[in-house]
This record gives C-alpha cells, sequence and structure tokens, in this order.
C-alpha cells in the first residue's frame, strides 16, 4: 500500500512528460502543419483592425509598420497604442503613416491594458476581425487576409504560427532558446490541434473576431493576458485555432542577457497561468470531455521545459536513491524512470521533425547545461521577483 501511494504522490510529475510526447507525435505524425486548419486564402475580404501595441519601441516599431501597411485592404485600419511612453514612439508612428492612439497611466500598466485601451477606441466604427501584432514582429506575405479570413469563417479567434530566430552566427544560448520556442510555439500548438482542434494564444498573431474582441476580458495586469484570454474563450466554447500557414517572427537579441531577461518574462507568466488556472480547466476538462479543453489542459500541465528537466532529473535520482536503500520505492523509481523516457522520446522527436536546422545532436546533448543556465529564472519566481510588462533591448541601443 506504501508502495503505491509512493508512486500516486510522483503522477503530477509524470503527467507533464506524458503530456508533452502526447502533443510531440500528434505534431510529429503529420508533417511541419501545411496540412492543418484553413487554408483558403482567396474569400472575398474582411474588414479588419490591426492593433499593435508598443511601450517605447521607437525606431524599431516602424519596419512593423511598414510590413503591416503593404498588407493592408481600403477598409482595414492600422492602429498603434502608444502605452506610457516617455519616447518619441507616438510622433513616429504618426510620420510612418499609422493612426496612433496615446495611453498614460502610471498604476494600470501591462498590454492588457493597452489592447482594452485599443478596442475602446475601435467602438465608434468596429471592423469583422480584429488581429493584434507585437511591436517587434514582422508577418508573412498575405498573413493579415489569411487570418482575417480564417476568423471570419470559423467565428473563433486563430492564431498564426509565432517564433522568432537567433541571428546568423549566433551561439549555442540563443539557438538553444529558438529551439525552445519551437517546442513550444510550433510542436505543441500544432499536436493540441490536430487532437483537439485548439491551441493558445500568443499575444502577436492572435486574431479574433470582433464580438469576442469587444466583449473580452483585456484590461488585467496579468503577464500572460494572451493565455488566461485564449483559456477563457476555450471555456465559453470558443476555442482558438492555429494557422501554421502564415506567420509572425521576431528576432531575439544578440545579448544572451537581454534574452534570457526576456524569456524570463514569459516563463513567469506561463507559471502563473499554469498555478492560476490549471486546477479550473482540468476540472472543466474532465466534467465536459471536451477535446479542446482537453488538450488545453495537456498543454497548460506542461512546465517550462528547463524547469521540468531540473525537477525531473532530482525525482529520478531521489526516487532510485530511495529504491536502492528501501524497496518500497521501487515503483515510485520506475514511475519517474517511465517519466524521463517520456520526456526524453519527446524531445528526440521535435528535434528529429522540427529542429535539426538550429542544433546538431552533438548540441543537443549538451542542452542539461541551459537548464542549469536558467536557473536564477526560476529561483526569481518562486522568490517572488516576477516579470512585467518591459520593452526588450535591442542590438541598436
Amino acid at each position: 500500500m506504501i508502495e503505491l501511494l509512493l508512486a500516486l504522490a510522483l503522477v503530477p510529475i509524470a503527467l507533464p512528460a506524458l503530456s508533452l510526447l502526447i502533443l510531440t507525435l500528434a505534431a510529429s505524425a503529420g508533417g511541419r502543419g501545411e496540412d492543418a486548419g484553413f487554408t483558403d486564402c482567396g474569400a472575398p475580404p474582411v474588414r479588419t483592425a490591426i492593433l499593435v501595441p508598443a511601450h517605447n519601441e521607437s525606431v524599431n516599431l516602424l519596419p512593423t509598420i511598414e510590413c503591416l501597411k503593404s498588407q493592408l485592404g481600403p477598409r482595414d485600419r492600422l492602429l498603434v497604442i502608444a502605452d506610457n511612453c516617455d519616447d518619441d514612439t507616438a510622433e513616429l508612428a504618426r510620420s510612418a503613416g499609422a493612426e496612433v492612439i496615446e495611453r498614460h497611466d502610471a498604476q494600470l500598466r501591462g498590454k492588457g491594458y493597452a489592447l482594452a485601451f485599443g478596442v475602446d477606441h475601435l467602438r465608434a466604427d468596429p471592423p469583422d476581425v480584429v488581429l493584434v501584432v507585437d511591436a517587434d514582429c514582422l508577418v508573412s506575405e498575405g498573413a493579415v487576409t489569411c487570418i482575417a479570413q480564417h476568423c471570419r469563417a470559423s467565428a473563433k479567434p486563430v492564431q498564426m504560427l509565432n517564433l522568432m530566430s537567433a541571428p546568423s552566427g549566433a551561439g549555442l544560448k540563443l539557438r538553444v532558446l529558438e529551439f525552445a520556442m519551437v517546442m513550444k510555439n510550433l510542436v505543441r500548438p500544432l499536436g493540441s490541434f490536430r487532437l483537439g482542434k485548439a491551441c493558445h494564444l500568443m499575444g502577436t498573431g492572435m486574431a479574433l473576431p470582433w464580438s469576442l474582441m469587444s466583449t473580452a476580458k483585456l484590461a488585467t495586469g496579468h503577464i500572460t493576458e494572451d493565455m488566461k484570454l485564449g483559456i477563457d474563450l476555450a471555456v465559453a466554447g470558443h476555442a482558438p485555432q492555429f494557422l501554421p500557414q502564415v506567420r509572425v517572427s521576431s528576432s531575439f537579441p544578440v545579448d544572451t542577457g537581454v534574452a534570457k531577461v526576456q524569456k524570463s518574462r514569459w516563463e513567469h507568466g506561463h507559471l502563473a497561468t499554469l498555478t492560476e488556472e490549471l486546477p479550473g480547466l482540468a476540472a472543466k476538462a474532465i466534467r465536459s470531455c471536451s477535446p479542446a479543453l482537453i488538450v488545453l489542459t495537456m498543454d497548460l500541465l506542461i512546465p517550462p521545459t528547463a524547469l521540468y528537466f531540473l525537477v525531473l532529473a532530482v525525482t529520478v535520482v531521489g526516487s532510485l536513491a530511495a529504491a536502492a536503500v528501501w524497496p518500497v520505492w521501487r515503483m515510485a523509481a520506475q514511475l519517474s524512470g517511465v517519466s524521463a523516457l517520456c520526456f526524453i522520446l519527446a524531445i528526440a522527436l521535435a528535434w528529429q521533425g522540427f529542429g535539426r536546422h538550429l542544433l546538431s545532436a552533438r548540441e543537443l546533448m549538451s542542452t542539461p547545461l541551459y537548464a542549469l543556465w536558467k536557473m536564477p529564472v526560476y529561483l526569481a519566481y518562486f522568490l517572488k521577483k516576477r516579470s512585467g510588462w518591459v520593452r526588450t533591448k535591442r542590438k541598436s541601443e
């Protein structure tokens, strides 16, 4: 009886590895996603408003504006929300041809408040679809029209593929970060969409019908307001769809220290959403047996990869050591070993199908050192030193 209880105590640690493997297998089974989602982007145009929240972006915003302007239709709008800026972001955005509104509130800070401000501005003349693009991102050719048409046809939120790339000649740390993003933003959503026709929203490259955007609870200070919004919409019956045929992209900062700060912000938000939203989402998924809620729960179960590796490594070593002394730990040690194998297999499959161009096999084997590099990020989270919405420094600064 004690042996079984010890094994059951490790189930919460084992479940993320199993979820990661299932999602990775589903993603790997059908290629890189060219067959997923809606592909007919030749339907009549959809009146689209593009919201670009910007906090002290200045000249970094100009390539984004130029890219989006080239894809605007005659009835589309490009609205930059200059949020709590103390630089020339607003002036430069206007001179580049964007519609600009400015928001100043030192107490209520965050991307969610900026988006809510932008949506309120649109209410006087609402569009059919609202697309959100971050101020440092570019979208692929035809992406605006394609995602807007998919959004209107499905009447659901739609998330395009969102990836960041390391600069040419980047060192191993940045390329490991890029592979980690491929796993999180391509492999896992592709797997969840194939299994349950749902994925998490990612903040940039996400489109919502006006009927949903206009009633969404956006004005929050949550670090990952996008993920929480997607969960709320899925629970209400509007599960976000994944559209990997079009892409929103940006670049990692060249400075690995700056990249680490940026990654810390995302991972702190992910951990906060996991701890706050997972119990309720899991309960609703079990009660409803909804495939969409089940796959979103599976994905949310998975902590940041480096953190999970550290936890899993400690669990395996600890349970094996305990089993060598006390046989009652044998079943727990077996479960931890199976979990480790599931995790390793998932990483290997993701690398084989989606990451071989980023890392060599030898470099992949060295990624446990990356987990050690990330330890201060997780210590900061658990010590309550959590990140907020801050602008990422660029090479030119």
